[in-house]
């Protein structure tokens, strides 16, 4: 259904250069260079300027590289669209979500996948966001959601959907008479947050820092390694935590956890699908189209 020569157009634009595009269609850097050239002549437009060793994009190749991220972008679409209408899709898929993801949003997801393809074998891999980055880098798993940064220029990040970070207290807490703070009052409140290498403590961290204030200056009295552990912490604690929405809403509704506003501070999020660099294909497109289309129907 695609154009090959638009998808070498497309490996060497993105990486800016012929040898990681050669390694990543499995094709030799000659063959690279034969395909950029029959384009260029098909279209009778030069796509690319060579200054010493670096790649760049002339602007005729400028336009051709955003429709064909749109082209393949679509492309994806439409095959996991098409795979929809296969009721015996079959495969094994091997999916990893980082600590949040896969405690509070990945299961009914896994569940409806089943229904929908209960021939697809599927297995889960759980760890903090940096431990599914480097399963997707060493291949140990097709896909990945993570919950922080973008880290790796190997591997490439598509939004999947928004969460926020809320300040939290236990109901029994000394603090839950508070329903607004400021940041100032950051520094006289103890503080409980995730271990490092989670996506959580990251966002955290860099949505501090952007109001100029150093985690290092507050009172973290502990770092824990999922949101249940600091959860069952603050219920006995005197002590405050940033969690997911996701992650608090059932305590927050059945009055044990309360919500306390930060004056004019938020730590919005996104969730994001990871993979190798490169489009993804078969299954992992299936899955991330299935996936957007559950939670928007939530």
């Amino acid at each position: 259904m695609e154009d090959f020569r638009l998808k070498v157009f497309y490996s060497v634009a993105r990486n800016r250069s012929f040898t990681k595009a050669s390694g990543e269609l499995f094709i030799t850097q000659p063959a690279v260079t034969k395909h950029i050239k029959a384009l260029e002549d098909s279209l009778g437009l030069r796509l690319f300027d060579r200054r010493g060793n670096t790649i760049l994009l002339t602007q005729p190749g400028e336009v051709l590289f955003q429709y064909a991220a749109q082209i393949f972008r679509l492309y994806q679409e439409a095959q996991a669209e098409l795979n929809s209408f296969k009721t015996q899709l079959t495969g094994s898929f091997r999916l990893g979500a980082s600590t949040t993801i896969a405690q509070y949003l990945i299961s009914p997801l896994l569940a409806s996948f089943y229904e929908k393809f209960p021939q697809v074998t599927l297995s889960l891999l759980n760890g903090n966001t940096e431990q599914i980055e480097q399963a997707v880098l060493s291949r140990e798993i097709d896909l990945g959601i993570v919950e922080g940064k973008k880290h790796s220029s190997g591997l490439k990040y598509t939004d999947f959907m928004q969460d926020e970070l809320v300040a939290v207290v236990h109901t029994k807490s000394r603090f839950a008479h508070l329903n607004e703070i400021s940041l100032g009052d950051l520094t006289s409140i103890p503080l409980v947050l995730r271990e490092r290498g989670s996506g959580t403590l990251e966002v955290i961290e860099s949505a501090l820092r952007e109001r100029g204030i150093r985690l290092s200056t507050l009172p973290v009295v502990m770092h824990l390694g999922s949101s249940e552990s600091i959860k069952s912490f603050l219920e006995h604690a005197n002590c405050l935590s940033f969690l997911s929405l996701w992650a608090v809403r059932k305590e927050v509704q059945a009055g044990e956890l309360k919500i306390i506003r930060v004056r004019d501070f938020t730590i919005p999020r996104t969730f994001s699908f990871v993979h190798l660099q490169g489009q993804a294909e078969g299954l992992a497109v299936t899955f991330m189209t299935f996936a957007r289309r559950h939670y928007n129907q939530q």
